[in-house]
């Protein structure tokens, strides 16, 4: 059976977990023949693992060495857009670890490079759209049977970090090494789920507060109002200090109310369509019937295994991806954007200014 040759640039926390997903036979369809990282100690543990596998010091050695016909990067997040843009240069597929970029002007440039290569696959890690209960969700949102979207929320602060997660690398929780903090580390999976189940907004105000629980200087404690097109809006609620923390994502439309918490997703469904009921009702306090059901759904959660099969399946046989690569700006865009509203203190547009943000981030970055 033909395997995918997999290069890994990046031997981390989540680098070690796709190597580790690559040797237990949970991807049939790809070998991991290649590892790189610039720390000795962490590129001699993947060595060890997979010793079969080459070893380089830096990622651009991993892509020129002809070891590996796709790489999968799982580095610090500035270096995302340049190593894929490298990868495609030199006829790699790509497959990319959240978040996509720091910036988007970034990401924009990767996307680009991947149009000129349309032999070439280009995934997104966004495991998180594996969820049965993201996948139900999203169906019934598009599916339009429960009418309009009118109200989204979603409060998730359920990955407390202490300090020490914090001092225990020199690049964390750094504008120059992270380039954000929750949103940039912790969230992107959120806000890219955000937008695929409820399409981007149109209006962001946010208020990112940095450095308030921990000794750090990016934002661990954020607080954001969205306006979507049509007149639905949201409140998006991040931190790493809640403990115990909460993960529930609460929408509502004209036709019920979905909540997705605690590993189940629960359908309040109205009887009629709320519109409806409000233009002909002639009493002031009316209740408005409804069922409470829990949603069945396929059960099946594949998360990063399954990103990666699909990934291999795709350059295999041309099988749908996950999530394409070039959706990646999609998150990036409200992170960025609620990040530019906090500093500048007022609402922000989408599309925002690609530049300011940038000219903003720089200073943050240059500011020790």
């Amino acid at each position: 059976m033909r395997k995918v040759r997999l290069g890994i640039i990046g031997a981390g926390n989540i680098g070690t977990r796709h190597i580790e997903h690559l040797l237990s036979g949970r991807v049939p369809e790809a070998e991991l023949t290649a590892v790189a990282d610039r720390d000795p100690e962490k590129r001699l543990l993947a060595k060890k693992a997979a010793a079969e596998a080459a070893a380089f010091e830096e990622g651009e050695g991993l892509i020129r060495s002809g070891e590996c016909e796709a790489v999968l990067i799982a580095v610090p997040h500035y270096q995302h857009p340049e190593l894929a843009v490298s990868a495609f240069r030199h006829g790699l597929h790509v497959l990319c670890e959240k978040p996509a970029g720091v910036y988007t002007k970034q990401v924009r440039e990767m996307n680009a490079e991947a149009e000129h290569h349309p032999e070439l696959t280009f995934g997104m890690m966004f495991n998180q759209r594996t969820d049965c209960l993201y996948r139900k969700a999203r169906e019934l949102v598009s599916g339009g049977g429960l009418g309009k979207l009118k109200r989204m929320n979603w409060i998730v602060t359920d990955w407390y970090r202490p300090q020490y997660y914090y001092d225990s690398g020199g690049w964390r929780a750094t504008w120059d090494g992270e380039g954000g903090g929750v949103l940039l580390n912790q969230c992107p999976h959120n806000l890219d789920l955000l937008q695929w189940i409820c399409g981007m907004p149109e209006r962001v105000r946010a208020f990112c507060h940095e450095g308030k629980w921990h000794d750090i200087e990016v934002e661990d404690d954020v607080t954001a109002y969205l306006e979507f097109p049509g007149g639905a809006t949201g409140v998006f609620v991040t931190s790493t200090a809640d403990a115990p923390g909460t993960n529930r994502l609460e929408l509502t439309l004209e036709g019920g109310k979905l909540v997705c918490e605690g590993g189940k997703l629960t359908l309040w469904r109205l009887a009629e369509n709320e519109r409806d009921f409000n233009r002909k009702v002639r009493e002031s306090f009316p209740s408005l019937p409804h069922t409470v059901e829990e949603v069945e759904t396929d059960g099946l959660n594949p998360q990063h295994a399954g990103v990666i099969n699909a990934f291999a399946a795709n350059i295999l046989r041309g099988e749908p991806l996950v999530a394409h690569g070039s959706e990646g700006l999609y998150g990036l865009t409200l992170s960025n954007a609620m990040h530019l509203s906090s500093w500048l203190e007022q609402t922000v547009d989408l599309p925002l200014d690609e530049d300011l943000f940038l000219d903003m981030l720089d200073r943050k970055r240059k500011r020790k």
